[in-house]
């Protein structure tokens, strides 16, 4: 009897907990992406907190009155999903234009290539947009970059692929802020920042984190067979015309630049085990080091500490083999597995 007791005791506050944090949440996205009259905002978290308790504190029967205070907070959830992303906002001009994509066969046209000259900081730059064709056929492999600003158990994580002929694609997922935003994490879970794919030279994207916010970057070799990391690139692009025509909203814990990948992948019928790692991705070297996907013939603190290309980056600058510097001395690409039939 004791235990039975204790087990509904356990369940009781496991479900005060849960809705204790359904109130906050829902008092959060009200705040931060209600009404912009700060009077109004507060009003309505107010009243959203008084109305949820109160239908806990009034209705004496436990399971209805949980029942009942989830009512508003399924209301306000409601009105979230239906705030619109958009494409027409004051952006940054980094983000200001859309990649798009056109594919014809193995040929890919890309617009909106962004290749900056970035000169004092990141915010001192030469706009250049270029437009760029790609071979599909010429795909050889797929790279990861990962960078971190400050604490190590997060990163920032960047795919580029590699053709033949010597060309490198780099695709960074972002936020796309308007001017007179800056990035914040708690800002990252709501409804702030839109969706942007940056579609770039590895100069730009790999350089201005290197040589002006002072991150440091590792470059990893993945194991990717060619046709699967054209797979991967085919479904980005996919992806990147249809932000362009259907904007989307980042989201720091299920869109973000490590999700999003993880997404991506799994639409191509990559399978991929669940694992914390996913979200504190400043561990993702290692995890897929346990999976196979890099170099695995070096132990992993000696093939980390070769594939850091920090100096390497800002040694380079912006010369036009940027790309080939910085992959001298790397371990190998691993040896390709072959897709499994069918």
């Amino acid at each position: 009897m004791r235990l039975i007791k204790l087990g509904v005791g356990l369940t009781r506050l496991l479900i005060w907990l849960a809705l204790s944090l359904a109130i906050a949440w829902g008092a959060a996205a009200l705040w931060i992406d209600g009404p912009s009259a700060r009077w109004l905002a507060g009003l309505l978290v107010a009243g959203f907190v008084a109305l949820s308790l109160a239908l806990v504190i009034r209705i004496r029967v436990f399971r209805g009155g949980v029942l009942a205070a989830l009512l508003p907070f399924a209301a306000v959830l409601a009105w979230w999903l239906s705030i619109p992303a958009s494409n027409d906002r004051n952006w940054l001009a980094d983000v200001a234009r859309p990649p798009v994509a056109e594919i014809n066969g193995n040929l890919v046209t890309i617009r909106n290539i962004r290749n900056f000259e970035y000169r004092t900081s990141d915010a001192d730059f030469v706009e250049h947009w270029e437009t760029r064709r790609y071979d599909l056929d010429k795909i050889v492999g797929l790279d990861l970059f990962v960078s971190y600003w400050g604490p190590t158990l997060i990163a920032h994580t960047i795919l580029s692929w590699e053709f033949s002929d010597g060309q490198h694609l780099a695709v960074s997922i972002e936020t796309r802020k308007e001017k007179g935003e800056e990035y914040s994490a708690v800002l990252g879970f709501f409804r702030q920042f839109e969706l942007y794919y940056v579609v770039a030279d590895e100069r730009d994207v790999i350089g201005v984190r290197t040589n002006h916010r002072s991150e440091q970057i590792f470059l990893y070799r993945l194991r990717a067979p060619p046709e699967r990391a054209r797979a991967l690139l085919l479904h980005y692009l996919e992806e990147v015309n249809r932000l362009a025509r259907k904007p989307a909203w980042y989201n720091a814990l299920t869109q973000s630049c490590t999700t999003t990948i993880e997404q991506n992948v799994k639409a191509i019928g990559v399978a991929m085990a669940f694992d914390w790692r996913i979200f504190a991705n400043g561990r993702l070297d290692e995890l897929l080091y346990e999976r196979g996907a890099v170099n695995t013939s070096l132990p992993f603190p000696e093939l980390r500490s070769r594939s850091d290309i920090t100096a390497k980056a800002k040694a380079a600058g912006a010369a036009p083999d940027f790309s080939q510097r910085i992959r001298e001395g790397l371990p190998e690409r691993p040896p390709r597995n072959p897709l499994p039939a069918g």
